[in-house]
């Protein structure tokens, strides 16, 4: 549970208190979200088309009855009707039953569902009599009517269509068109329309008979009952020095799973250059001898090795090749459909290379075609990648067969639009056609260049597996007639979502005011909403309008004279869309400040605005939760501001844990593992800004530390499953709500204080926190500030990759410039635009090596007497245990005195408690801590007298070690 009572202020006493400003199940709650991310069985509206941010249901329920319920609900009866908890009675409470069926997984004996008794919230809605009883006391509370509840930047739909699931009155509005379809689907025509099966499958049949036959060419058999459905697809460029063809390769698998058939192709260089690819099924040892599947022409970072003279064609002038249009296409290897619906894998032969020919000549030789989707990409932040390979065209991001069979598809649907226009009403019409476009842009998922094949699998994959438009070196050709990545197929699977979302929804629900624009210009009137729940753009983790252009201008094609208000432009809209994308100021940076600094100004610009706009809507004593999930202070920096600037009062906030620790693809990113609820109030009189007293930083600063570490031990002792990274942001809440009540502050010199000062001194607060709660080791306090900071990011991140901006504020903290250190200590690196930390691997010159021969870029010298840094001792310990072995370690410690050194033993313990137990550091750590080291270095501690160590042989130097000289 969790408690954050409204501020008993004269300005707040005319507010009637809400459940959100009181206790929360959370905890229980943030389970819900961890069962409903199973990937393998996710809600409906996850499979209606890719979307790239969507909320947990739970956690979206509980922003949205929390708002407008009174404070005081009782907490069995909110889950209950969130559908959290067995229809029956447990023992004590739901809270506390859903607490052990979560600590109990493991024990389980059948399925998750068995197990907690209940299924997940989201395939559940509430009854007729679960809404009576919400409906009685919301009015009760809302002065006889229900609370109408507003999504101003709804995305992919889960917070407004929950809200219509519990039959509130229920606005949408989104800014790009894409996410807006789906919203149409869910909040529309799912309510108003209804089950319309037949009529979007005889549709769907239609336009797949028409096209199908136009595509078969391209997909010739070589046996009619083998139908090629997936051609595996790389480049070639030549080879400067000998001519040959490089295949753009890394590795040759095509199947790995072991699970059925394995697959490999085998390339042979041909005389004249040429390859020629041999698919092996099942390869035995005999076909692979001599050959290394997992060795493709192309490295890591992008080279090509030429396979027949070995000459390496660098990555940058590869990219050159692709903008000079000096490569081709290959088919290395061709998957089949069989009769009875089993695939099959083949080399390619002739006839497949002719009919990827016939695909070019084709549009070459069709005006329409020509021409089609010539629309230029512009650049971007995440255009970059592609436009450096030379796409430079919406059209290009596509094979010549890629873009003739979807083309097919589109002149199909297109064909039939004024039928299906003539046979349904508006709204039926409508309906179908949507369905049908989402169900052919989905396709493009995976039929693209930038969609890649899944060597596991033997399946073609995503294009959006990141939230990039990366470049692919291998992509899948899909005959979208056949074979699971085909038309038909995609409708059924969508309707079947879209199904789903009917069914769920009261009989007879009134559909929702959806709205396509900007945020802040709204179609609501004046003080005419009651409460607005909001999951608004991520600052710069996410660029929307860059990403969704590669749908946008497919959808466009199909549906601009459907809904010509959404697709007059012809790309999305990025210039009121609310992220920080530096790359919009490209050029207009200078005069001290940079592209990032007016990219930050923008994004709060605009979220102020809009938070403005919301402040507007609402009636006097509305409310508005904001579910935010992001790590960066400039991004809390920047939505505090626009609350603040808006009117609004902080009255309260609450962390959900809302995605799965340490999810695939999002260690690296900016985005939390659970969800800040942060919450204000319209209050019934406003502000005077002008005459607002100012509060000096020095008054302020003490209780916002006090705040930040109060709620950081309250995080710690609730049991909620978050992340060291997580409580720290979730201290954060409660700190902007003591700043708010406080602005505006200013410092001695009557300079206006941002929210950012109060973050970093949150930050630097709930660390000593987490110090005095998971660090054991003695002396941390007296160790230099490079070595606590490098032990402290260990400690609150648990993983050698985070956030810069994380590394850089807690280096402020305590008087680090991370920057400075860099190159100096090489204490840790760049690494794709974050902060990696670097163990003694890296920072320790090798031992076994003459000085003369050692890099001076690398800082650590083992031979030295003295060091800078205590990291720098214990790093160097670690690197001559390694190389010289237990007995030289021994010897290298007393030479230096290291017995009786207090901050070698305080390092070293403190690496043994925040170091993951499979990084090599730590199992060094763990040997310098046990046996003979351990007696040199008279370490008696409890952490480390439990520790046992392992055979580790040192490691011995190639051919530059003092002993290989003669």
């Amino acid at each position: 549970m969790s408690e954050n009572p409204i501020h008993d202020s004269e300005e707040d006493s005319s507010l009637k208190p809400l459940a959100i400003e009181g206790k929360l199940p959370l905890k229980t709650v943030g389970i819900e979200n961890l069962r409903e991310a199973n990937p393998q069985y996710l809600p409906p509206h996850r499979y209606l088309h890719p979307w790239f941010a969507r909320r947990p249901t739970p956690a979206s329920r509980l922003a949205i009855l929390a708002s407008v319920l009174p404070q005081g609900i009782d907490s069995d009866d909110l889950l209950r009707w969130m559908q959290i908890g067995p229809n029956r009675e447990v023992e004590g409470s739901l809270n506390e039953y859903v607490e052990r069926k979560k600590a109990t997984e493991d024990q389980r004996s059948g399925n998750l569902e068995s197990h907690y008794g209940y299924p997940r919230p989201f395939t559940q809605s509430p009854t007729d009599s679960e809404r009576a009883e919400i409906h009685e006391a919301l009015r009760e509370h809302w002065d006889g009517e229900l609370p109408s509840v507003l999504d101003p930047t709804a995305g992919g739909g889960v917070i407004p269509y929950e809200s219509l699931r519990y039959g509130l009155p229920t606005h949408a509005n989104e800014l790009n068109p894409v996410p807006s379809l789906i919203l149409k689907v869910m909040l529309e025509y799912a309510p108003a329309v209804g089950d319309i099966e037949s009529e979007v499958k005889r549709w769907a049949k239609k336009v797949d008979d028409r096209a199908k036959p136009r595509i078969q060419e391209y997909f010739p058999s070589t046996r009619e009952s083998h139908t090629p459905d997936n051609y595996v697809c790389t480049y070639h460029v030549q080879c400067r020095s000998c001519g040959a063809e490089i295949p753009l390769v890394t590795k040759w698998w095509i199947r790995t799973r072991s699970d059925g058939i394995r697959v490999v192709v085998r390339p042979e260089i041909l005389d004249d250059g040429t390859v020629e690819y041999e698919v092996i099924v099942n390869p035995d040892e005999e076909d692979l001898r001599g050959f290394d599947a997992d060795n493709g022409p192309v490295s890591r970072g992008g080279d090509a090795e030429c396979l027949r003279c070995g000459v390496v064609t660098e990555d940058d002038e590869v990219r050159e090749r692709f903008n000079e249009g000096e490569f081709d296409y290959d088919v290395y290897c061709v998957r089949y459909l069989k009769s009875d619906g089993h695939h099959g894998f083949r080399s390619p032969n002739e006839a497949d290379v002719e009919a990827l020919d016939a695909a070019r000549d084709r549009i070459q030789s069709d005006f329409e075609l020509s021409t089609f989707l010539s629309t230029p990409i512009p650049e971007g932040n995440k255009t970059a990648e592609p436009r450096n390979f030379g796409i430079n065209q919406w059209r290009e991001l596509f094979s010549p067969r890629q873009l003739v069979c979807n083309y097919e598809y589109v002149d199909a649907i297109n064909h039939f639009q004024p039928q299906i226009e003539e046979e349904h009403n508006q709204k039926t019409a409508e309906a179908i056609l949507t369905l049908l476009t989402l169900s052919f842009s989905k396709l493009i998922d995976r039929n693209s260049r930038l969609a890649d094949w899944d060597t596991s699998k033997g399946y073609p994959s995503r294009m959006f597996k990141g939230k990039n438009l990366a470049f692919k070196r291998v992509f899948t050709d899909n005959n979208i007639s056949v074979g699971g990545v085909d038309f038909v197929s995609y409708v059924d699977k969508i309707y079947q979502s879209y199904g789903e979302l009917v069914g769920y929804l009261p009989e007879g629900s009134d559909p929702a005011n959806v709205s396509v624009g900007d945020a802040a210009n709204l179609n609501q009137a004046e003080d005419s909403v009651s409460a607005v729940v909001v999951d608004p753009p991520y600052y710069s983790s996410i660029m929307y309008a860059e990403l969704s252009d590669v749908f946008y201008v497919w959808m466009r094609e199909l549906l601009d004279d459907v809904f010509p208000d959404i697709f007059r432009e012809s790309l999305t809209d990025k210039e009121n869309e609310a992220v920080a994308n530096p790359d919009r100021f490209d050029g207009v940076a200078g005069n001290g400040s940079s592209k990032r600094d007016l990219a930050n100004d923008s994004y709060e610009r605009k979220m102020s605005e809009i938070f403005s706009e919301l402040y507007r809507v609402l009636e006097p004593g509305g409310v508005m939760t904001v579910m935010f999930t992001h790590k960066e202070t400039d991004a809390w920096d920047t939505l505090t501001m626009s609350l603040i600037n808006s009117g609004f009062t902080i009255t309260s906030t609450h962390p959900i844990t809302s995605e799965m620790p340490q999810r695939a693809g999002m260690r690296e990113s900016a985005s939390a593992d659970s969800t800040l609820l942060l919450t204000g109030r319209k209050p019934h009189q406003e502000r005077d800004p002008e005459n607002a007293v100012p509060t000096l930083w020095n008054d302020v600063k003490s209780d916002t530390r006090a705040a930040a570490k109060n709620a950081a031990r309250d995080l710690i002792d609730s049991g909620l499953s978050l992340t060291k990274t997580d409580v720290i942001i979730s201290a954060f809440g409660p700190t902007l709500r003591v700043f708010a009540d406080a602005y505006p502050v200013v410092d001695d010199e009557d300079n206006e204080v941002p929210p950012r000062r109060a973050l970093e001194e949150a930050r630097e607060a709930v660390t000593q926190v987490l110090v005095d709660e998971y660090l054991e080791a003695e002396g941390i306090g007296d160790l230099d500030d490079i070595t606590e900071w490098y032990i402290l990011c260990w400690l609150v991140h648990e993983s050698d990759t985070f956030s810069y901006d994380e590394g850089l504020q807690l280096g402020y903290g305590i008087g680090v410039d991370v920057d400075d250190i860099k190159r100096s200590t090489k204490t840790w690196r760049k690494s794709r635009g974050d902060m990696r930390l670097r163990g003694h691997a890296d920072r320790v010159q090798n031992a076994n090596e003459k000085p003369e021969n050692r890099s001076s870029r690398i800082p650590v010298n083992p031979d030295d007497l003295s060091f800078g840094l205590a990291l720098d001792k214990v790093h160097a310990a670690m690197h001559i245990y390694d190389v010289k072995g237990e007995s030289a370690c021994c010897d290298w410690l007393r030479e230096r005195n290291f017995d009786s050194d207090s901050t070698f033993k305080a390092t070293l313990q403190a690496l043994l408690q925040v170091l993951p137990h499979d990084h090599e550091d730590w199992e060094l750590a763990r040997d310098l801590a046990v046996g003979r080291t351990r007696d040199v270095l008279d370490l008696t501690s409890a952490r480390t007298s439990s520790l046992k160590t392992t055979s580790r042989p040192s490691r011995q130097a190639s051919t530059t070690t003092e002993s290989a000289v003669p």
